[in-house]
């Protein structure tokens, strides 16, 4: 492809409104623009990239044994509603009503579809197991849209759904795809890692992600991985072994009393005024669950698990309550709030809580707290761990290594549905015994946009983006220094074709630029390999190779130059 011929925007600064290096380095190398809030326009570089992404997703799911089919972007709700899920997607699902004033949902995810399907078409278990994928535009109402492509309203995914008869015939259908998502995200280049995860809006009985680590700002998830065993999950599942007792001696509980704390509300406020650690207060934070009121009592050095607490409370919203509510439950505004006295409201505590003594809480009064307080002193509804693990406490599975963190990018996931859907829906096979019974059901995600903008994380320096080879919208990119200098003119062209027609993708820049600008555009948008020269180089009869990764360059006369610049492109 010749630059003058395709459409290659590039911008000389980094955009106002980009956060992160991946965001920022995809609009300003012109392979995305965006429309509104979320949504964004594919450019010709990024249309390459996609392709590529979807080819090896298509052969890897293939070779799996899996079907590809194409089912609507458009959903009645009914479907939904039986599912239960019209309720727990909420906001985050973009609905609309036709003429009729029915009621539609632009599909997120098409669990309920795909059931559908199968519910009227397979009746027997001698026609499973069954596994169906396809590769589509999704759409989801994100209450902040950010990120680029990592955080979109509009995106492409790859779904796949799997059909047993059995909970083991589901077990080997989950294996059997992490394999193949293994195999995907390697021929990308990616160094994944499989993390239990939260099963969230999903439902189901498990789930696994797979994570890209990342060492920059993009990250947006966080992980906990032992360092002694194979446990690792999102900070969001992750579970640990407290170490709140480590060190720790007996106290005798003492008199609790009610202490002026003009103007103190955050934890650091408190403590710092009554001279003790944070670990010696409990915060009473409370959420609007449901239409109902709920005070959260964690440990004033924690930080509160809000998906552990809404997943221990089956809710379906859960939302920090508003300072009128918090004025209209306690008495007091925010940042005085505490267990005592705190009448028909639900409590529920982290259990570090019931190992504390003579510790602060508020007084549900303005610029009061009350110190030495028990767990006698107050009611607690239910215990259940609501907080957030942290690196540095106990593996929770091998119960001696310790729990390091590192920043990740979610590019695929995995769900054991088991009969959620296949119940809800009515869909039942007649089984070897002549029982009817209802399918047993995984679902398999892989961003695919995501996953391009993933590498661009992941892969990048101060110059550009570095694309993994796999994925790169072009293999090499030829750069004349005077397009318009017939010598140059003839080398470039020469060995443009050469290499089409040796099977490679080539781009070659044919602007009339200055040398400055075309090395620029050149590292920012990240072909693997460069050939570039001038007509110093040709008249020595040279060109220059240059890899991307590292910018190691080498000389190879003219005749040799397509031959050596494969074999470069072949080690990467």
């Amino acid at each position: 492809m010749l630059w003058s011929q395709t459409f290659i925007p590039t911008l000389r600064d980094d955009p106002a409104d980009a956060v992160i290096d991946s965001h920022k380095l995809m609009l300003r190398a012109g392979f995305i623009r965006q429309l509104t809030a979320g949504i964004y326009n594919y450019l010709p570089l990024m249309q390459c990239v996609i392709h590529k992404i979807e080819r090896i997703v298509r052969e890897e799911m293939n070779a799996a044994g899996a079907i590809e089919i194409t089912m609507p972007v458009l959903h009645p709700a009914e479907l939904w509603q039986k599912s239960g899920r019209w309720d727990v997607v909420g906001k985050e699902q973009m609905r609309m009503k036709d003429r009729h004033q029915r009621d539609l949902v632009l599909g997120g995810t098409h669990e309920e579809v795909i059931t559908w399907i199968v519910r009227g078409e397979l009746r027997s278990y001698r026609q499973l197991p069954k596994n169906f994928y396809q590769i589509q535009t999704k759409f989801r109402d994100e209450p902040r849209p950010r990120f680029g492509l990592m955080r979109g309203r509009e995106f492409i995914m790859k779904d796949a759904y799997t059909f047993d008869a059995t909970w083991d015939g589901l077990k080997n259908a989950y294996n059997k795809m992490a394999e193949a998502y293994f195999k995907i995200f390697r021929r990308i280049g990616f160094d994944v890692r499989m993390v239990e995860s939260d099963v969230g809006a999903m439902g189901g009985t498990g789930a696994h992600e797979f994570m890209v680590p990342v060492e920059t700002s993009g990250g947006e998830n966080v992980i906990l991985s032992c360092e002694r065993c194979d446990y690792a999950a999102n900070i969001e599942k992750a579970t640990s072994l407290s170490l709140a007792d480590e060190g720790a001696r007996p106290e005798e509980p003492r008199q609790k009393e009610m202490v002026f704390t003009p103007g103190m509300k955050t934890v650091e406020e408190v403590t710092g005024f009554l001279r003790v650690g944070p670990e010696k207060l409990v915060k009473t934070l409370l959420y609007e669950v449901d239409g109902e009121v709920v005070a959260a009592l964690i440990r004033g050095d924690r930080e509160i698990n809000e998906v552990k607490l809404k997943n221990y409370m089956r809710a379906n919203e859960l939302v920090m309550a508003a300072a009128d509510v918090v004025m209209r439950v306690t008495g007091a505004q925010v940042g005085f709030a505490g267990p005592i006295g705190l009448s028909r409201v639900r409590i529920i505590a982290d259990p570090e809580v019931k190992r504390m003594r003579n510790f602060v809480v508020g007084a549900n009064r303005d610029d009061t707290h009350i110190i030495n307080v028990n767990t006698v002193d107050f009611t607690v509804d239910e215990y259940a761990e609501i907080r957030q693990a942290q690196a540095g406490e106990i593996c929770p599975r091998c119960n001696q290594g310790r729990l390091q963190s590192y920043s990740g990018i979610e590019v695929g996931n995995l769900f054991m549905l088991g009969t959620k859907y296949s119940d809800a829906l009515g869909a039942n096979f007649i089984d070897s015994d002549g029982v009817e019974k209802p399918f047993v059901m995984g679902s398999y995600g892989i961003g695919i946009t995501r996953t391009a903008q993933a590498a661009v994380e992941a892969f990048h320096d101060e110059k550009g983006i570095i694309w993994p080879k796999a994925i790169a919208p072009y293999d090499f990119h030829i750069v004349p220094i005077e397009i318009t200098d017939r010598r140059q003119r003839e080398v470039a062209f020469a060995l443009y074709e050469e290499l089409q027609e040796r099977g490679y993708a080539v781009l070659m820049d044919d602007r009339e630029e200055r040398p400055g600008v075309k090395f620029n555009d050149a590292d920012l948008i990240g072909i693997p390999v460069r050939i570039s020269f001038g007509d110093r180089s040709l008249k020595d009869g040279q060109v220059e190779i240059v890899k991307r990764r590292g910018k190691e360059m080498v000389k190879i006369p003219v005749e040799k130059a397509v031959d050596k610049a494969i074999e470069i492109f072949g080690q990467l």
